[in-house]
């Protein structure tokens, strides 16, 4: 029996530092490769995807966009040699481009993907990659028909954090995983008065979630959820319309994982990611995703910390398009292929359905977005 001043309390452990162990986590790049490139829509996030080409070396031949002064404005600032197009069909007829980074919003952008890909295009689609499993399935099997790679901008897999997450864990560092937490405090009162946002009712669990949901599917990785939990609450000082908070809790044989998010967090911001294996637990801690400055080895040998380099908002951008012109360079599936994309999907309309109804719900079994509680 433990001693009474004890009760309660995990044994003291021995401080050991130890060397890292080598882990890659920046994004690749194709060998030779280098097509040219164009991107259909130039809203907000074009900035991000246009400032990780040019730092890359790709070319951006041609932009289109509904609103032809936004696309003149990315490309002067950008790639001022590219052409601006009022109809992204002139595009697809452009027989030397080969690659175009889609990015419209999922209603919008199916047509688009789908014309694309029958015009021999190889396509990165932003997120959410769609609506609908089905509509989902359909472009994959377009995509293969017409002999090109479809991948979706999931970005967040290559944010240093995340990366060396998924890639220790894939590495064998902390044995199986038993555990991961993602906890997120963060201001999002800047989509206020925005009616693209302000009109989604799971704005976080949807369009912010899917890459916690989409990064859940990387780390656990070989372990098949069964069931999702899931909660959302607006509350009345909240300064714009869909449920600021939100949680998920994912069930697998032997593991579990917990997503808890407060996108009203105005002051004192955090972000912290834990995984717990059988051999050992890694951590990352940030005042917001895009400020993760190490990540946090504990082992039975001994413990160490891992200096990131970069941020989200540069190698996860980075990250997506140079994986898509590797696949396509070596002739296989991008890592981030829509197909891989699904089972991302499947979680994250498995959860709006959890917290729409207050119930359990099997993974797989909603086809499906929710659109909110009926």
């Amino acid at each position: 029996m433990p001693e009474d001043d004890d009760y309660g309390l995990s044994p003291a452990k021995e401080i050991v530092e130890i060397a890292p162990p080598q882990v890659d986590y920046r994004p690749g790049t194709p060998k030779s490769y280098r097509p040219r490139i164009a991107v259909i829509g130039t809203g907000g996030i074009s900035e991000f995807h246009l400032k990780a080409y040019r730092k890359c070396g790709y070319e951006v031949a041609a932009f289109a966009s509904r609103t032809r002064s936004k696309a003149e404005a990315r490309r002067d600032e950008f790639f001022p040699e590219a052409t601006v197009y009022d109809d992204y069909r002139s595009i697809l007829e452009r027989e030397d481009i080969e690659v175009l980074d889609i990015t419209p919003h999922p209603v919008d952008r199916l047509p688009i993907v789908k014309e694309a890909l029958r015009a021999g295009k190889h396509v990165l689609s932003q997120k959410p990659f769609v609506l609908d499993l089905g509509e989902g399935e359909e472009l994959v099997r377009i995509a293969q028909e017409n002999g090109v790679r479809l991948a979706v901008n999931q970005n967040g897999r290559w944010a240093p954090h995340f990366s060396y997450l998924r890639n220790a864990v894939a590495g064998g560092v902390i044995g199986r995983v038993t555990s991961l937490d993602f906890s997120l405090q963060w201001d999002q009162t800047w989509i206020r008065g925005i009616s693209e946002f302000e009109n989604i009712h799971h704005l976080i669990l949807f369009d912010f979630a899917i890459h916690w949901f989409d990064i859940t599917t990387q780390i656990m990785a070989g372990q098949e959820p069964t069931r999702v939990l899931a909660s959302t609450v607006r509350y009345d000082e909240q300064v714009y319309r869909p449920p600021a908070l939100a949680a998920v809790i994912i069930e697998y044989p032997g593991a579990q994982v917990r997503l808890s998010f407060n996108a009203h967090a105005t002051l004192g911001e955090e972000d912290v990611t834990t995984v717990v294996g059988t051999k050992g637990t890694i951590r990352t801690r940030g005042p917001g995703l895009n400020d993760q400055p190490e990540v946090q080895i504990f082992l039975k040998e001994g413990q160490c910390r891992v200096p990131l380099e970069s941020c989200w908002f540069d190698a996860g951008f980075e990250g997506t398009m140079g994986e898509l012109l590797c696949a396509i360079e070596e002739d296989r599936e991008p890592s981030n292929s829509a197909r891989s994309n699904l089972r991302s999907l499947e979680l994250c309309f498995a959860a709006l359905a959890a917290a729409d109804t207050g119930q359990p719900v099997e993974v797989g079994s909603v086809r499906t977005v929710s659109t909110g509680p009926s």
